[in-house]
């Protein structure tokens, strides 16, 4: 498949987008470039890969879910500029 100056103009037009004639050259001689590569990309027997969602093998490195609890409140307030026994207060930003 080739794409002609005659497409990249019509998509040009519906996103709405003004493109000179060497654009318009520019882009398609890209775009085919892109689709020839793609091609080439297909001959490449993949019957024995295993499908794959990274290119770089990884473990994942969250830690359990596990429910602890919290500090106490008094440990949580101890260093804020101004509360009010239960919840941090903040000056007021919205009128």
């Amino acid at each position: 498949m080739k794409i002609t100056k005659d497409q990249v103009s019509h998509v040009a037009n519906l996103a709405r987008l003004t493109i000179n004639e060497q654009e318009q050259e520019l882009f398609t001689k890209q775009l085919n470039d892109i689709l020839m590569y793609m091609d080439m990309l297909n001959t490449v027997d993949t019957t024995n890969v295993d499908p794959m969602t990274h290119a770089m093998e990884g473990t994942e490195a969250f830690r359990e879910d596990v429910a602890r609890s919290s500090l106490p409140l008094d440990a949580v307030l101890a260093n804020a500029p101004d509360d009010d026994g239960a919840s941090f207060k903040v000056p007021k930003i919205i009128e």
